[in-house]
């Protein structure tokens, strides 16, 4: 085991804690939680990539990257809808 796959066993840990807040909080805190766990999942994936030798995974964590963004982004707007 190296260190790229020792620091995303650590991120994988700091997904619990995210799951949690975003589970047990009102809808705007859940949502916050969820992007971070999102960007989280992110690096995971990334030193995934580089532990293992596996382009895929960087690819995946692209894809992941862009769809979180436009997920934000519809979160928003719904937020916003739901406020008027």
């Amino acid at each position: 085991m190296n260190a790229w796959l020792v620091s995303a066993l650590v991120l994988v840990a700091a997904l619990v804690p995210l799951g949690i807040v975003a589970g047990t909080r009102p809808f705007a805190d859940g949502v916050v939680a969820l992007q971070a766990a999102g960007s989280d999942t992110v690096l995971i994936l990334l030193l995934l990539a580089e532990g293992l030798h596996r382009q895929p995974f960087v690819d995946l964590s692209l894809v992941l990257a862009v769809l979180a963004f436009v997920g934000a982004l519809v979160i928003a707007g719904y937020l916003e809808y739901e406020h008027r």
